[in-house]
């Protein structure tokens, strides 16, 4: 299991297992990662973890954060990185990843919207890293063998409005970098539609017109906008 080191001015401060889907940083005391640093925003980011692998997101704070030096809005943590947050550093330690046990690789996001076009895409790295880590662990994953059967979606509007795609992956990715992209992931308890990237307007996707949280399951009939295209969800 990940875990979180925080420590100020060199001296280790508490280590965070990354237990849980959701963890959030900062001053309020009722975050799950408490700083009281004048610096740090009083909800300052978020920790979103899917099986093995952990995404880091700004919430729009007022001093920003920062990994390995760079300032961030959503990043796929790597093993030994370090995060800034105020005068504080979180140092992001994966076990797996120092027995060799991590393997990226890059996914396909569909683009249903555009005549012809499934292409890895290059223009927003930290989406397409934040896929193919997701999309490494899943399909390593041993459980999805007893998961659901199979599903399907039917665009219902854009260029390729009634074209069919079956779900037979355990991941797909929808949308533009950027813009929006999602996933649906198929697991043991059924299919679920996960935020990737709201894009620079902070959009959630929309399922049957109501925007989610971070994550939802998906039933039958269920109708699905990402980046501004609508397709119905079907299980076969």
């Amino acid at each position: 299991m990940a875990k979180l080191v925080l420590s100020f001015n060199g001296d280790v401060v508490k280590e965070y297992e990354l237990d849980k889907e959701l963890l959030t940083i900062g001053r309020k005391s009722n975050n799950d990662i408490h700083i009281d640093d004048l610096a740090v925003s009083n909800t300052h980011a978020e920790i979103l973890t899917i099986l093995n692998d952990s995404f880091i997101e700004d919430l729009d704070s007022t001093n920003g954060t920062f990994v390995n030096g760079n300032k961030i809005t959503k990043h796929a943590l790597h093993n030994g990185e370090s995060i800034i947050i105020g005068k504080h550093e979180l140092k992001y330690i994966d076990a797996s990843a120092e027995n060799g046990e991590s393997d990226f690789e890059k996914t396909m996001i569909i683009r249903p919207d555009t005549e012809g076009k499934t292409e890895t895409q290059e223009d927003d790295k930290d989406s397409e890293e934040s896929i193919g880590k997701i999309a490494a662990d899943l399909a390593s994953a041993s459980s999805v063998t007893s998961g659901p059967g199979p599903a399907k979606l039917k665009l219902v509007s854009g260029a390729n409005a009634g074209k069919e795609l079956k779900l037979t992956k355990i991941l797909t990715t929808l949308g533009n970098p950027g813009v929006q992209v999602a996933a649906i992931t198929r697991r043991p308890t059924g299919y679920f539609l996960i935020v990737v990237d709201a894009g620079k307007d902070k959009k959630m996707p929309l399922v049957n017109e109501t925007e989610i949280d971070k994550q939802q399951q998906l039933t039958d009939a269920d109708v699905i906008e990402v980046a501004g295209v609508k397709m119905s969800f079907n299980l076969l």
